[in-house]
């Protein structure tokens, strides 16, 4: 097929940090509190703002507790499991790269006898039916790696005796989330808002705070400490962080919230998600050659696209010669400056990823097709030479 001639506005498609929001500039942040301390009146103030323009849009409930914490989404699950783990029996699903880490971390790390891991290959999601939710229960609702998110919230009672802990680094804005049902739940700025790494959230619902509020079951590094002796550090909740922030990040948290509640909030942000992946499923309804990774059309993902080659030469490649396959149609991508980091996690299946978040613009999505396509078509030439 000839090259395509229009591309993408932003090429931008990467699942993490994501595109910015559509309009961005530096310019934006040039109220950013730099050379001032985090913990001055006006340091406090500005993350504290985060905190509560965040509780606004994603909803959650008055009463929940939202902080600030060091080292992402990765961070804020790790403290979590890290201070909790162990005061009563675990189960963690396990269904792509991240949520296999915190199994992993759970069972080999920190060495919880009573563990059940409830796995699924990438593509699907493990047996809801078989939770049981008076143990606490670690699981991400949107899978950044295989594409699969968990479709409605029915599976979770709103009544458990465990703590349900929720990694929603890619689906916080735009997925809902039921936060009757959930009671710690985890995100980073560098994904749905595309803000900048290295910063993580943390919410914690009435009981959540109460059980966090206990002597942790295991002595706990600094940047782990949501308690001390005296219980809850509450001052974490009204932005005074537990270690130093960048207020750049800061100042860019806030303008991406800001450009959220402009554009109506989280139906808004929700919607632009769904129309991106409509596009993609558009696509692939008159394509030969890619389909998504995730099995159930339910589970499909409208954050973190993931896709799988479907073409019988494709199939009959190894795994290192699949992955050369997909780094050489993505390089062509790229080259072009029609589309970067395209490519599947690392440790998932070789494939395609793109991110599909409210930032990006469906125009861009749509103009961005014919390039895989084209791509395609020159990877397969040259691999079947």
């Amino acid at each position: 097929m000839s090259k395509p001639t229009v591309r993408p506005s932003r090429p931008f498609f990467s699942s993490g940090p994501c595109a910015k929001r559509p309009g961005w500039s530096l310019s934006g942040l040039d109220q950013a509190l730099l050379g001032r301390s985090h913990r001055a009146p006006e340091g406090r103030a500005r993350l504290k703002e985060v905190i509560t323009r965040s509780k606004d849009v994603l909803g959650i409930p008055l009463d929940w507790r939202v902080g600030i914490v060091p080292a992402s989404d990765t961070g804020a699950v790790e403290m979590v499991l890290w201070a909790l783990a162990g005061e009563r029996g675990i189960d963690v699903l396990s269904f792509e790269s991240f949520s296999g880490t915190w199994a992993q971390d759970l069972r080999d790390v920190l060495k919880i006898e009573d563990l059940r891991v409830l796995d699924a290959p990438y593509g699907e999601l493990p047996d809801l039916t078989k939770v049981e939710w008076d143990r606490d229960v670690v699981l991400t609702w949107n899978g950044t790696t295989s594409g699969v998110c968990i479709p409605d919230a029915s599976a979770i009672p709103t009544e458990h005796g465990g703590l349900v802990i929720c990694d929603a680094t890619s689906a916080a804005f735009a997925m809902d989330l039921p936060w009757d049902r959930l009671d710690i739940v985890t995100w980073s700025w560098q994904k749905a808002l595309g803000g900048e790494a290295a910063h993580g959230m943390v919410a914690l619902s009435p009981r959540a705070a109460a059980r966090l509020a206990q002597p942790s079951p295991r002595p706990l590094p600094k940047i782990f400490r949501l308690a001390n002796k005296k219980g809850l550090i509450e001052a974490i909740f009204e932005g005074d962080t537990i270690n130093t922030p960048s207020m750049l990040c800061v100042e860019d948290a806030l303008d991406g919230l800001r450009w959220a509640e402009q554009i109506g909030g989280l139906p808004a942000l929700k919607a632009r998600s769904q129309q991106n992946l409509a596009a993609v499923t558009k696509w692939i309804g008159t394509a030969d050659w890619v389909s998504f990774l995730s099995v159930g059309e339910e589970t499909r993902s409208s954050t973190s696209i993931c896709l799988k080659i479907t073409a019988p030469w494709f199939e009959s490649l190894s795994a290192a010669e699949k992955g050369k396959a997909v780094k050489h149609l993505t390089d062509l991508v790229a080259k072009e400056g029609a589309g970067y980091d395209l490519a599947s996690y690392r440790d998932a299946p070789a494939g395609l990823r793109i991110w599909g978040g409210a930032t990006v613009e469906t125009a861009d999505i749509e103009a961005l097709l014919p390039w895989l396509d084209w791509a395609y078509e020159q990877t397969r030439a040259d691999f079947s030479a």
